[in-house]
């Protein structure tokens, strides 16, 4: 019988993120007056209406969530854009796990936080929920960010009891 369990996350905004909204609404204000008073009058409506759009796609942009499913020890991570556009991100078997921890516990040592490769899908990485998942992914060391639920983790324990560890 298939096991399969989902959870959506969606990702905390930053600084970075109202930072980049003011940026892009002020760049759209300017270019709407500029099309205003430089662009013939039939056009400028054209101008102002696309400037609009264009300002509304890159801010709802910023919505981002992800989506964690688990099938049979499978675990897939779907990038979900402002509910719009959805893209696998990670998909790898738990046998493949090298470690899976809490961020903020002790198995959290210096030998996994220096990997190179680090693939962020947590909401926040201050969250108390983030686990890692330390593992060889295409050929790197690499860290997976997450924040699975209580039956996630107990189906990779079933897979993987010796790595998986819910502190």
């Amino acid at each position: 019988m298939d096991v399969f369990m989902e959870k959506i996350v969606k990702k905390k905004k930053d600084i970075k993120d109202h930072l980049l909204t003011v940026v892009i609404i002020i760049a759209a204000l300017i270019l709407m007056f500029l099309a205003l008073n430089f662009v013939p009058p039939q056009l400028s409506l054209f101008f102002i209406v696309g400037i609009g759009y264009i300002s509304y796609m890159l801010i709802t942009n910023r919505n981002i969530e992800y989506e964690y499913a688990v099938t049979n020890g499978d675990l897939d991570i779907d990038k979900i854009i402002a509910q719009r556009k959805r893209k696998r991100v990670f998909s790898e078997n738990c046998k493949n796990f090298d470690i899976v921890a809490k961020v903020k516990s002790h198995h959290y040592t210096p030998q996994y936080r220096n990997f190179k490769n680090q693939m962020n899908y947590a909401s926040s990485l201050d969250s108390d929920d983030v686990y890692f998942i330390a593992l060889q992914y295409n050929n790197e060391q690499t860290i997976v960010y997450f924040e699975p639920s209580e039956k996630m983790l107990q189906s990779f324990r079933t897979y993987i009891p010796r790595k998986v560890f819910i502190d």
